[in-house]
This record gives structure tokens, C-alpha cells and sequence, in this order.
């Protein structure tokens, strides 16, 4: 019998546990014999079916030597990074979903797990129940990985759907995402891009192998987002999507950013409506390959914790699969694409300071779209014109 171990019995945790006792023989046919969580670690005791299991004190899951694997589900940095680090030096494996921790000491971590012959894995930290870091880092492992991007928050991906659908105000949408339990109380890492910050700073670790800093990151969300200027790229042929982005540059520099983009409809990611998520990874032999499901909630994401803890068991522990070093960041704005205006003024002013523009006005709306340029071009030449919006366009 394999013993394991969860901290942490909010949603994923209980999720963990759920898929453990409902899927045993499943998972007892592939791992060849009983996986049984033994412990469960809370900050409050309370009733239920794994009342018997848990503990408060730490120092029980850390000495046992019948626990093999602990998933970590508490959340945040400072907890979550103690008990994760002195569960990898007590030869424990660790899986987790916490996208914070990973982006912010995941390449500590994983060294120290590569030192004690153990594994720390945590393909749920991005895509929820989306398999990618596995095919990102094992399927594509024969490309060179020049772009990932990507839908990676559902809560602000649903508020957009309904704004395109029924007409909704940002406010209004996010009251609705709230009342079915796709926002939180406090949406701020969702709706400022947070949340999609750190999902991308993870992919493009493991994308060019060396360490993104998030606080590097520029990240924006949809707060300020118009509803008008939804209409307009919807009635133009786009959808707005929120999307984190990380590219390969020259001379192996790299960048990423969070921001909102218009997207042509004609685009397999423009369709991604509701809470899905989906990321596109481009390879240099592969092309475009996306990756599509359900990026959030209970079960989906404890199943890619549950594969993982599996993975722990059957698999050799894998090496350090990022460099600390964070130099050869660039600013995103450096990157070439076309860009989304709506200014206050004329389409004279608009050719003035861009030359050919793509008109998107109507109802003495004055939008438009540039040619490429780099966004330090486009800032600079905007700066004359009173602009009421302004996007990029992924192409």
C-alpha cells in the first residue's frame, strides 16, 4: 500500500481526496497497488469524511515515513513554501496546483528535489485539468519552443463571453461570474491578470529553460476594459480575448506579458468562450499545436494532481528543468504587432501620426487598426492623439 498525504482541504484538496477514494481501482490497476491518503493537514478541524484524518501539526506528516507523496493545496508563498521544502528534505515527493509558489521558487524547489532524488511536479499549476507542462516539456521535446500564449484564467475569459453575448457591463458580468462561483469574492488576481502573470511566467520557464521573474512581467488585466470597445471588434470581426504571452527573441532573449488582444473570429482561440482555457504552443517543427479543457475548478484540477502524484510513483525523478539565471528579459513593448485604437478625433489624425490604418469607425466612434509596429512606436506615435482605448492585436 502507497500512503500519501494532502495539505490543505479547500477545493482542490478536497477534490484530491475524492478522486483518490472514488478512482482507487483505476488507480490501483495502473500503479500496480493501493494508493491511501493517510493524512490530511488543516488549520481547522471539521466534520466530515476525512475527520479521522487530519492533524494540525505539521511535524506528524513530515517524520512519517509511510507517506510517499504530499500534495500541497494550500495556496500562497510563505506556508506553502515552508512545508513543500522541508517535505522535499524529508525524501517526500510534492505535487501541487499553486501557480505562486511554482512561479516564484519553482526553480529552487526543483533543484532541491533533484538533490534528495525525489520529484516535485505541478502540471496543475497552469492549465487545471489541461495537460501541457507534460507536452510542452516531453511531447515538443525535439523543438526549439519559440511562443507560447494563451486564454489561462476562465473567470476573466467567461466575463468577456458574456459582455460579447449579451451586451453586459464589466461590473455586471463579474456580479454573475461571482454569484456562479467563478469569481471570488475578491476577483483581483483574476481580473487584474495576476493569476495569468503567473501561469505564463511558468510556460515560458519551461518553454526557454531559463528563469522569468513575475515581477518583471508587465501584467494587465480587463478592469478598464470598454464595452464599447467589445462591440466594435465584434462587429469588425475580432473577439477580445485576455491573453498571456511569452515569445523567444533573438539571441535567445526572452519576454512575456498579460494584456488583452483582439482576435480575428477566424482563430481557433477566438472561439474559447466561457470558463475554458486553452494555450497554443509554437514549435519550430511542430508549428501551432493548442491545448484546450476546462482550466479551473475542483475535479478537473485534482485530477492533474492525482496524475501527477502517479507520475511520482512510476516515474525516475526528472532534472532541473529550468536555469536560475533571469537575464535576457526584454520589454514586451518591443515586440512588433499590429495595435487597437479608438481615439477621440478624426481618421485624419489617426493617418497623421500612423499612415494606413484599418477604419473600424461607426456611430462617430473614430477606431482603427495599424500596420505592425513595435508598441514603443505605436506609444510614441499615439502620443499626439487623445486615445480613449488602445490593444494589441495577436496576428
Amino acid at each position: 500500500m502507497i500512503q500519501m498525504a494532502v495539505m490543505g482541504l479547500g477545493t482542490v484538496g478536497t477534490g484530491v481526496a475524492r478522486i483518490v477514494a472514488e478512482n482507487s481501482a483505476q488507480i490501483q490497476r495502473k500503479l500496480g497497488d493501493t494508493l491511501r491518503l493517510k493524512t490530511v493537514l488543516v488549520r481547522h478541524f471539521r466534520e466530515g469524511p476525512w475527520r479521522n484524518l487530519m492533524t494540525d501539526d505539521f511535524t506528524q506528516l513530515e517524520t512519517d515515513p509511510e507517506i510517499q507523496v504530499a500534495v500541497e493545496c494550500i495556496g500562497g508563498v510563505d506556508a506553502a513554501y515552508e512545508y513543500t521544502k522541508r517535505c522535499l528534505m524529508a525524501g517526500k515527493h510534492v505535487v501541487t496546483a499553486n501557480k505562486q509558489l511554482v512561479a516564484e521558487r519553482g526553480c529552487e524547489l526543483l533543484k532541491l528535489a533533484e538533490e534528495k532524488g525525489v520529484h516535485y511536479l505541478f502540471e496543475a499549476s497552469v492549465g487545471g485539468g489541461i495537460p501541457i507542462l507534460h507536452p510542452l516539456t516531453e511531447c515538443m521535446a525535439a523543438n526549439r519552443i519559440d511562443e507560447v500564449y494563451g486564454i489561462l484564467n476562465g473567470t476573466t475569459n467567461y466575463i468577456l463571453t458574456r459582455m460579447v453575448r449579451t451586451g453586459a457591463f464589466f461590473t455586471d458580468a463579474l456580479r454573475e461570474a461571482q454569484a456562479r462561483g467563478y469569481a471570488e469574492a475578491d476577483p483581483t488576481a483574476d481580473v487584474k491578470g495576476i493569476d495569468a502573470g503567473r501561469k505564463i511566467c511558468i510556460l515560458a520557464d519551461l518553454a526557454f529553460g531559463r528563469q522569468v521573474n513575475p515581477a518583471a512581467v508587465p501584467m494587465e488585466g480587463i478592469t478598464r476594459l470598454s464595452l464599447r470597445d467589445v462591440k466594435i471588434a465584434n462587429r469588425a470581426g475580432y473577439r477580445i480575448k485576455l491573453l498571456g504571452r511569452a515569445v523567444r527573441l533573438p539571441g535567445d532573449d526572452r519576454t512575456a506579458y498579460v494584456a488583452p488582444h483582439l482576435i480575428a473570429e477566424t482563430l481557433p482561440i477566438a472561439s474559447v468562450e466561457d470558463v475554458f482555457n486553452a494555450v497554443v504552443v509554437r514549435g519550430n517543427a511542430t508549428g501551432e499545436v493548442m491545448f484546450y479543457g476546462r482550466g479551473a475548478g475542483e475535479l478537473p484540477t485534482a485530477s492533474a494532481c492525482v496524475a501527477d502524484v502517479m507520475e511520482c510513483l512510476t516515474a525516475r525523478p526528472k532534472g532541473l528543468l529550468w536555469a536560475e539565471d533571469a537575464s535576457g528579459f526584454r520589454d514586451p513593448l518591443e515586440l512588433e504587432t499590429r495595435w487597437y485604437f479608438r481615439i477621440e478625433g478624426s481618421l485624419t489624425d489617426a493617418a497623421a501620426a500612423f499612415g494606413q490604418v484599418e477604419v473600424f469607425s461607426e456611430d462617430g466612434e473614430t477606431a482603427f487598426l495599424t500596420d505592425a509596429v513595435t508598441g514603443l512606436d505605436a506609444m510614441a506615435r499615439a502620443a499626439g492623439l487623445n486615445v480613449l482605448a488602445s490593444m494589441r492585436v495577436l496576428s
